[in-house]
């Protein structure tokens, strides 16, 4: 199993479901119509630090529409792609209720994951949501199967505002000067293809990549909260890759 790998049997449910989340780049969006229709869209996400997911959406939509009149919803993020049996893998469902949310640096964040949609941003009828997480319910393998609390689902975002204040210029020198080690990464810890991989983030469980319409995700071994620990974990995550790279 690689470094990046999702998913162990040793870390809490919790864990689980939030870098299922995180690795997973779009979700199917469950909302009320207003005739009390149940809808599902497909839509693209990102997460907030705390594992809160991020969408940008138009109000000309159906299912932008009806969160206007009633906020709940659910989004499925699907982590079965690829399988032969897809009812084997994981997937997670959040429940909670979605508000628009104007704070500019997780708008940042929702482009560096998904720089196709920035053809959008400036379309009035857009607006990035974020989902208040009350519950989610993984389903992860035989005998694996859980409902968790939004309080241990979502992560103190408090205890990170120094990491999100530093992630884009973290995530702007590693781009600009280090591309050879964020190849390693990809290549090397993650077994991933060679390509134009660069970072898209940095929270506080790792960094996600981006190369073209290809997305992967390096985990760190333990929570992070400032720029100073981001850099001393890949530091040592480059070494680790390099003595791979040399057997």
């Amino acid at each position: 199993m690689s470094i990046g790998s999702p998913l162990t049997t040793q870390e809490s449910p919790a864990d689980s479901a939030r870098d299922l989340v995180r690795r997973t780049p779009t979700a199917a969006l469950a909302v009320t119509l207003g005739d009390g229709s149940p809808y599902a869209s497909l839509v693209l996400a990102a997460t907030d630090h705390g594992g809160q997911p991020l969408l940008f959406i138009s109000r000309l939509a159906e299912h932008t529409r009806a969160l206007e009149a009633d906020p709940r919803a659910s989004l499925l993020f699907d982590g079965t792609v690829g399988l032969a049996d897809r009812l084997t893998g994981a997937r997670v469902s959040l429940v909670g209720r979605l508000a628009r949310d104007d704070d500019p640096w997780l708008k940042e964040r929702f482009f560096r994951r998904h720089p196709a949609a920035e053809i959008y941003r400036d379309f009035a009828d857009f607006s990035l949501w974020r989902m208040v997480v009350e519950r989610a319910h993984l389903v992860a393998g035989f005998g694996r199967i859980h409902w968790i609390d939004g309080g241990a689902f979502v992560l103190n975002a408090a205890q990170y505002a120094a990491l999100q204040e530093g992630e884009a210029g973290v995530v702007a020198h590693m781009n600009e000067d280090h591309l050879d080690a964020i190849a390693l990464y990809a290549t090397q810890l993650l077994g991933e293809a060679d390509a134009d991989w660069r970072i898209s983030g940095v929270d506080p469980e790792g960094i996600d990549l981006i190369a073209g319409d290809r997305r992967s995700r390096l985990r760190f071994p333990s929570h992070v909260s400032s720029v100073m620990e981001v850099r001393t974990r890949l530091v040592e995550l480059v070494k680790t890759a390099r003595e791979l790279h040399k057997l």
